[in-house]
């Protein structure tokens, strides 16, 4: 007959437990290499050179405080530069800038595309400025044109046919509304601030207190955040929507 086993065996060291691996990402540089992207990076730069020499263009042909003053300058200057940026990542295969920022530059300068159309250049608008629009002609028509035409179709080209879907959020929407609302502020306080009879006090019609009020200025400036916004939320849904045009993801 055999012995029996003996529960415990103290000549016989402890089994060691396996080791807890700790989890380690790998980024995805290190798996893909970067690519280099010198197409886009030359649109981007191209179009960032239009937008600057059509606010160069405006302050030549106008007051440069004024000039400065006007939406469609801040926001084609706010484009330009993260163009730039964007262009400078893009050839030195760097990772693009983020979301928030570029789709905040393509809002802005649509919002002021879609105003000029819609609004100011369109007779049958209620704020329409068609008739002293047309009355400058001349160099002030180029100006409209590259800022009002030109840079908002390429920039909706190049986040179109030249950057990874899928990189707006909602979230974002209502960040980007913060900009408008600190230009009406500053609308507001510069009409307060120039004389009552000073030409081009207020610098857009719906934004006119002589003419609506506080009252008939704040009701614009809601309906047109109002528009903003669901814009915004609109090329959120469009970025998820839309195909890669791209081969490789980032």
């Amino acid at each position: 007959m055999t012995a029996p086993i003996p529960r415990d065996i103290p000549d016989l060291p402890a089994v060691p437990a396996p080791p807890t691996l700790l989890p380690s990402p790998v980024p995805a540089t290190a798996v893909v290499p970067p690519v280099r992207r010198p197409v886009a990076a030359v649109f981007r730069l191209l179009t960032a050179a239009l937008a600057l020499a059509g606010v160069a263009l405006a302050f030549l042909l106008g007051s440069p405080i004024r000039v400065a003053s006007y939406f469609t300058v801040q926001a084609s200057v706010l484009l330009a530069l993260v163009l730039i940026a964007s262009a400078r990542r893009a050839w030195s295969a760097r990772h693009p800038l983020p979301g928030g920022l570029t789709g905040a530059a393509l809002l802005y300068v649509v919002v002021a595309s879609l105003v000029h159309h819609l609004l100011l250049a369109n007779p049958a608008s209620p704020f329409s400025a068609a008739g002293e629009i047309a009355a400058t002609g001349g160099w002030h028509t180029v100006v409209n044109h590259v800022l009002h035409t030109a840079v908002p179709v390429a920039a909706v080209l190049d986040w179109l046919l030249l950057t990874p879907p899928a990189r707006l959020h909602l979230r974002q929407a209502a960040a980007w509304l913060l900009y408008p609302l600190a230009y009406l502020a500053f609308s507001l306080t510069r009409g307060e601030l120039l004389l009552p009879n000073s030409t081009a006090r207020y610098l857009y019609p719906f934004l006119d207190v002589d003419l609506h009020g506080y009252r008939g200025v704040l009701a614009n400036a809601l309906l047109l955040g109002l528009s903003v916004y669901a814009l915004a939320v609109l090329l959120v849904a469009l970025d998820h929507a839309r195909p890669n045009p791209l081969r490789r993801r980032w």
